[in-house]
């Protein structure tokens, strides 16, 4: 599973790119209504699954566990497929659909890395990211009511941290990828 994740570490990079993309367009423009946030938050976990479908798809002959990718690239899409059907839905509606989407990677992204624990250092990044996804999925769930500024400035410095975790990940595969197998 090592050796798959380091010949696809822009993969990794290319999501956290994303992420931090989505999460400064939040940040910079917080007066969007929330209907258009939804809309970039659509595009972005459409992406970010398809991106995760290819990872699980790439990952599936190195490892069994790549079933996990896999799940959390069709919540992913299931999660934008769903956005841009009902973008006019409530507010409530969608905030609750972020934060079990955002529960959800966290989950899968946690088990990931304790399957990766054994074989690589730095699997830690991947636990950060899962994390950081759940204290955001958690966060939505018990303040709802928050101003839409609020929710809109949570959810984009959430994308930045995630991001850059990702980023850093991308990195770190990239430079064991470089270096000799022992």
């Amino acid at each position: 599973m090592l050796a798959q994740f380091k010949r696809n570490w822009w993969v990794v990079l290319l999501r956290g790119a994303v992420a931090i993309l989505f999460g400064a367009l939040a940040l910079v423009w917080p007066g969007l209504t929330l209907e258009i946030l939804v809309l970039f938050f659509g595009a972005y976990v459409l992406v970010d699954g398809i991106f995760a479908i290819i990872a699980a798809f790439t990952h599936r002959a190195g490892h069994d566990r790549w079933w996990v990718l896999l799940l959390e690239g069709l919540v992913g899409i299931a999660a934008g497929v769903i956005t841009f059907i009902i973008p006019g839905a409530a507010t409530l509606a969608l905030l609750y659909l972020i934060a079990l989407w955002a529960i959800v990677t966290g989950l899968l992204e946690i088990v990931a890395a304790l399957g990766l624990r054994k074989e690589i250092q730095g699997e830690w990044l991947l636990a950060i990211s899962g994390i950081v996804s759940l204290i955001l999925g958690v966060l939505l769930l018990i303040f709802p009511s928050a101003g839409e500024v609020t929710i809109i400035w949570l959810i984009g410095v959430y994308a930045i941290l995630f991001g850059a975790v990702l980023l850093g990940l991308g990195l770190r595969l990239r430079r064991l990828g470089k270096l000799p197998s022992i």
